[in-house]
């Protein structure tokens, strides 16, 4: 557990690099990969050559007696989700840092980007349960209090359940939103919620990984632990069946990941730890725009 003090140093680091972040690389990215998808009706006017015909209101014209036009103008703010995942697997990490660590920062800098475009940042963190939700507001000081809450958060429930926070978001939030669901995916059967939140949301998946979630070292007989069910056994790492095995489980669990969230619409990036999860963020912004 880190202590206030530790926190508070960690939360100003947190924005003295995201800030960097956000103002070199996200502000035009961020914007127009998000930006504009909602229109809102603004007023009617009368039709002018050239307006498009789907939008003539059929009301006011046959009042009037001559066409007139809906007009609709951008929706400028959005609402930015963060289902975060806290459960204990999410602690592992073997280079650079544990997968929690990674998933904080790009909480943190996710949640600058949104205040800094003066958008709404709410965050729902879960487990095999629904942790926590804090609704989406604007502002520094509510940024703060998420960056202080991801690093703080610790999980009650035992396992991953990331059905259960894809439910709670689509219970929750009723505004059209762009929702970051971070987590290393260990998890199953959660393609129901994902397509139910994709028909209304914009979804996009960022799954963390280790090396070692992939590849089990040749280190002869081991002790492990499974971090969600705390159940040990012994595994021979030197026996090549075994880390086939092993590293056959990590693709099953990331072709099942990319078939859903392909099936339902949806983006998925995948980030190990270590690499540079803020090219890997900028990519997908300008592939967004493209």
């Amino acid at each position: 557990m880190l202590t206030t003090a530790e926190i508070l140093k960690k939360v100003r680091e947190l924005e003295i690099k995201s800030k960097k972040l956000t103002t070199d690389l996200f502000t035009g990215e961020y914007h127009s990969a998000f930006k504009g998808k909602g229109m809102s009706f603004k007023e009617v006017r009368e039709y002018a050559a050239g307006d498009d015909i789907r939008f003539i209101d059929w009301n006011v014209s046959a009042r009037f007696g001559h066409p007139f036009s809906k007009v609709f103008e951008e929706e400028r703010e959005l609402t930015v989700m963060l289902l975060v995942d806290i459960s204990n697997s999410s602690l592992f990490g073997t280079t650079y840092a544990r997968k929690r660590d990674i998933i904080t920062e790009i909480g943190a800098v996710l949640s600058f980007s949104a205040v800094n475009n003066a958008d709404k940042i709410g965050v729902i963190f879960y487990s095999d349960v629904v942790e926590a939700y804090i609704p989406p507001k604007k502002g520094r000081q509510h940024a703060l209090y998420i960056v202080r809450e991801l690093l703080s958060k610790e999980p009650k429930g035992k396992g991953t359940a990331v059905s259960k926070a894809l439910r709670y978001f689509t219970n929750s939030t009723k505004q059209k939103s762009i929702a970051f669901v971070l987590s290393d995916f260990l998890d199953a059967n959660y393609e129901d919620a994902l397509r139910i939140a994709g028909k209304k949301h914009d979804v996009i998946g960022i799954r963390l990984y280790d090396k070692m979630d992939m590849e089990l070292p040749a280190a002869g007989l081991l002790q492990v632990q499974d971090a969600e069910s705390a159940i040990t056994k012994w595994v021979d790492s030197s026996n090549a069946f075994v880390r086939y095995s092993y590293q056959q489980e990590f693709f099953r669990v990331t072709d099942y990941a990319t078939q859903t969230f392909k099936k339902a619409g949806c983006d998925l990036l995948h980030i190990k730890t270590g690499d540079d999860y803020v090219k890997v963020l900028q990519r997908f912004f300008l592939s967004r725009n493209r």
